[in-house]
């Protein structure tokens, strides 16, 4: 359904294509992977970033709910 709204068409659809496909067509489709797969990975960092500059460390609060989970049983 979100490829669907993100690129306008759906999974039969793509099917279809990619039976039919050109390489300016594979070459396209790469395009677009390398595109959201950059977007996702700079998205990613930067809320990283974004959670440290807040002051959440997440590998404490994983390493205490371990410990917490354990002491629990």
């Amino acid at each position: 359904m979100v490829g669907e709204i993100l690129m306008g068409f759906d999974e039969s659809t793509l099917a279809y294509d990619l039976q039919r496909a050109h390489s300016a067509d594979i070459w396209f489709l790469r395009a677009r992977f390398w595109l959201w797969g950059g977007i996702a990975c700079a998205v990613s960092f930067l809320l990283g970033h974004l959670i440290a500059h807040l002051g959440v460390d997440l590998y404490d609060s994983a390493w205490e709910g371990f410990w917490n989970f354990i002491y629990s049983l």
